[in-house]
Formats: C-alpha cells, structure tokens, sequence
C-alpha cells in the first residue's frame, strides 16, 4: 500500500512556475514507476509526465514537452514536476500516480495508487 500526498501548487501568471511534489509513504517509492496527470473542469483526466522506477526513463505528454520536467528523489521518497512557462490552459488539478514497474506508460488505468491531488491556476 502506498500513500501520496501532493504540494506545491497554487496560483500563478502565464509565464511563471511552479515545483509539485508527491510524497509518499507506507511502502518506498523506488518500487514503482510514477506519474504525473492533470484534469480540468469538465475535462477527463489526462497524462501529464511519468518516469520509471529508476529515474532512467522518462515520459511526456507532447503538450509539456521542453516546459515541464519529471524528476525523483528516491531517499526522500518524493517525485517531483517543474512546470516552466506556465500557461493557462495548464491549469488543472494535478495527481500525482504509482504503479508497479513496466514499460512505461501513460494509461491512468494502469495506476494503481492516487494521491488527491493539489491545484494549478494559471491566469493569463
């Protein structure tokens, strides 16, 4: 059983940044390969960014790639999303997933653990 708990967001300008985090606890995060998905207000959720257990691969939805960037720190148990270049069609509420180790995917299905999520408004 893993449990995940996000930060980091909040409001900010077009242009501007953010960091999330997801920490989890009950089992070590290095067991499991993590995502991060957004949804919007009258949207399904969608994929964002995932990386694998290792860090070694890493995954993009096209609309984030060069703005975004996936990144984990195992000893902490933290995975994080840098988010650069906000813009306001980013904004959503962020999910940050767990799944055990496989090719990497951006399936939410596939997902087996959520944490509830912490909200990005990026106004214009």
């Amino acid at each position: 059983q893993v449990q995940l708990v996000e930060s980091g967001g909040g409001l900010v300008q077009a242009g501007g940044s953010l960091r999330l985090s997801c920490a989890a606890s009950g089992r070590i995060i290095s067991s499991y390969d993590m995502g991060w998905f957004r949804q919007a207000p009258g949207k399904e959720r969608e994929f964002v960014a995932a990386i694998s257990w290792s860090g070694g691969t890493v995954y993009y939805t096209d609309s984030v790639k060069g703005r975004f960037t996936i990144s984990r720190d195992n000893a902490k148990n933290t995975v994080y999303l840098q988010m650069n270049s906000l813009k306001p069609e980013d904004t959503a509420h962020y999910y940050c997933a767990a799944r055990t180790p496989a090719p990497i995917s951006r399936n939410r299905s596939e997902y087996r653990y959520w944490g509830q999520g912490t909200q990005v408004t990026v106004s214009s």
